[in-house]
């Protein structure tokens, strides 16, 4: 699958290790370079994916990709019993951990190292997962998600929010300057790495937007799998149930 073939960093390394070297070069302004890219657009986003969640009361969550915990926290709104955020960058969590304390959310999350493929939970674990712009940097994008598929208890929902690309010429003509010299550009000055942003952009195009990542979604097994376009297609939201 070409979204798999892109990586951050040009050298041997596998792709995970390159994300994870990329993420901890940018965990210190990570949270601030977001809200600046996104003018605080994303909470939103997330808001709405939570809401999602609602009608079911999932009492154990996965949160894959967790970086600083955003996804995490936005879920504990849901009054679970447990949330658990795994992500393959120590720097990131390092973060996060921060984030939590403050909020006395401590106990209630828990972040550890980890990636969509290779997960060490018995099969059917979770109610709930949920994935916050991570999906595109799985090492290999069906194995992720077929392991997200078994770690999910019957019934439970998989609720993935990611970048998506527009249709509209005038909104997908605006989008493809911001996001291929704009984003790049404030990236190279803010997190000091100039490939970071770059490869936001390129593993962003790359990725199966929209009906195409549903049907990854019901190759997977994943059932009733739909998406909602958001803020005139810049991103998306994918739900599926086991």
């Amino acid at each position: 699958m070409q979204h798999d073939k892109v990586t951050p960093y040009q050298d041997r390394e596998s792709k995970n290790q390159q994300v994870a070297k990329m993420f901890d070069a940018i965990s210190g302004r990570y949270d601030f370079l977001n809200s600046l890219l996104s003018a605080g657009i994303h909470k939103g986003w997330r808001k709405k994916c939570v809401k999602l969640l609602e009608p079911k009361q999932p009492k154990r969550i996965l949160d894959v990709a967790t970086g600083t915990g955003d996804f995490a926290i936005a879920c504990a709104t849901l009054k679970p019993e447990s949330i658990t955020g795994i992500d393959i960058s120590e720097g990131m969590m390092k973060v996060g951990r921060e984030k939590l304390k403050q909020l006395k959310l401590d106990q209630l999350i828990h972040l550890e190292t980890g990636n969509a493929e290779a997960l060490h939970f018995t099969e059917n674990s979770f109610d709930a997962i949920v994935v916050g712009f991570g999906v595109r940097n799985f090492q290999n994008l069906e194995l992720g998600l077929s392991n997200l598929y078994k770690v999910l208890k019957p019934g439970g929902t998989l609720v993935v929010l990611e970048f998506s690309y527009p249709t509209n010429f005038l909104v997908k003509t605006f989008y493809n300057f911001y996001f291929s010299y704009i984003t790049p550009l404030i990236g190279r000055i803010f997190s000091k790495d100039r490939r970071a942003y770059s490869y936001l952009t390129e593993s962003v195009k790359a990725f199966p937007h929209n009906q195409d990542f549903v049907d990854i979604l019901l190759k997977q097994h994943f059932k009733n799998a739909t998406y909602k376009s958001l803020s005139w297609g810049v991103a998306a939201i994918y739900k599926g149930e086991k």
